[in-house]
């Protein structure tokens, strides 16, 4: 056994971690607000947020001192138990949305693989069990269990994998006749981001979602919308399905519903919620206390119309600003966005190039992300100050330019 502690370095993780990642060379080791600084005490202004989870940025003092006060109360005691944090959660979330149940587990992940699993409980036990396939849509992503990754509409995170889940099928997003086509009495349910994320920030067009809920009544299937990433005031709303004015049946939450604190939830309705009798369905950590008192402030200050108005007011800035930098260097050849939900897609000048500017970034002081090989992918803390914000586009600015060469 060794003595000494090791360095802590980059090259420590190529030493000691399972290689399903690739971290950036620079290790991060304090935040506040929408700026970090690494080992060395140099700052970077965070375009990422942890991939849509800080979405109050780093350390905010409520959430703090929430988890300080409740970590000295009480931090877990499994579901043989309940707990206040999590009672008053589940009805704040209740209360906030179409929602009268709510189920509390650890990640994204986890919440769409109950929403699956009720969806196909409900089916059985209304309709039978030949009512058990699934549609999704191409590009999609929800999810790295083997249930929710042969969900997603991406085939080379189920590559070596299979022989995956049956029952599942995809249809082209946004494409209703497709999905018209694809839907039958034995569709259990249709899961659907409101704007595909991991997919290239692509939008649900008009018409689209309302088209999906009357083909999904018409043939009793249960609509779900995996609202991982759009939710929890990232569209400018609290969840996306109000800005589309849809009402799922079901609906998945995580990522920034504890702002950096591990929860996912998933929420539906009391009649829907009945098929998940006792012993069907179940969670070690979901719903701690821990967690649920972290994400009961996160909700509170995420649900305030102030910020969401920020939200809508920063989206705005900042997509004009990306709008005119594309033009001025000839990268982007479309902007999409949902709120801060935000995709650039490359010219075809700079084709599959957009983790060279995420590197490039690095070099000068921001932090951005990618959607695939093509789409420079900005996911801000909702709460950016415009001087965080200005200070950023300069960065980014300055990144395109050294990249423009």
């Amino acid at each position: 056994m060794k003595d000494s502690k090791p360095s802590v370095s980059r090259d420590l993780f190529d030493q000691v971690m399972v290689p399903n990642y690739s971290p950036a060379k620079i290790i991060p080791v304090r935040g506040q607000g929408s700026r970090l600084w690494d080992q060395d005490g140099r700052d970077y202004i965070d375009f990422v947020a942890g991939i849509a989870v800080n979405a109050l940025g780093h350390s905010h003092p409520r959430l703090v001192q929430t988890l300080k006060d409740q970590g000295e109360k009480l931090w877990h005691l499994a579901n043989i138990m309940t707990n206040e944090p999590a009672l008053r959660l589940a009805a704040r979330l209740c209360e906030l949305t179409f929602a009268e149940k709510v189920f509390f587990c650890n990640s994204g992940a986890e919440a769409n693989e109950a929403a699956l699993k009720l969806a196909r409980r409900y089916a059985y036990d209304h309709y039978g069990e030949q009512k058990h396939e699934i549609i999704s849509t191409l590009n999609s992503f929800h999810g790295r269990t083997l249930f929710t990754v042969s969900v997603g509409g991406q085939a080379k995170y189920k590559q070596g994998f299979e022989p995956t889940p049956g029952g599942i099928s995809h249809v082209p997003y946004n494409d209703i006749a497709a999905m018209e086509a694809a839907i039958s009495d034995k569709t259990c349910a249709v899961i659907i981001e409101p704007v595909q994320g991991e997919g290239g920030v692509h939008p649900a067009k008009e018409g689209y979602l309302e088209a999906v809920k009357a083909l999904c009544e018409k043939h009793n299937a249960l609509l779900i919308f995996d609202e991982i990433q759009t939710g929890m005031g990232r569209s400018g709303k609290l969840f996306a399905y109000e800005k589309y004015g849809v009402v799922p049946d079901i609906l998945t939450s995580a990522k920034a519903l504890g702002c950096g604190f591990p929860i996912g939830a998933m929420l539906t309705t009391d009649k829907i919620a009945a098929s998940f009798t006792v012993g069907t369905h179940g969670s070690t950590f979901g719903g701690n206390a821990l967690a649920c008192a972290v994400s009961e402030v996160a909700v509170e200050l995420l649900s305030d119309p102030e910020l969401l108005q920020h939200v809508e007011t920063t989206a705005a800035k900042l997509t004009s600003r990306l709008q005119a930098l594309g033009e001025q260097y000839g990268m982007f050849q479309d902007i999409r966005n949902c709120g801060l939900l935000i995709g650039c897609e490359m010219s075809p000048a700079y084709q599959d190039r957009a983790k060279d500017l995420v590197n490039i970034g690095h070099t000068e002081g921001v932090m951005l992300h990618v959607a695939g090989p093509n789409v420079l992918r900005l996911l801000p803390p909702l709460n950016m100050t415009d001087e965080e914000l200005e200070e950023g586009l300069q960065r980014i600015a300055n990144a395109m330019a050294k990249m423009a060469g």
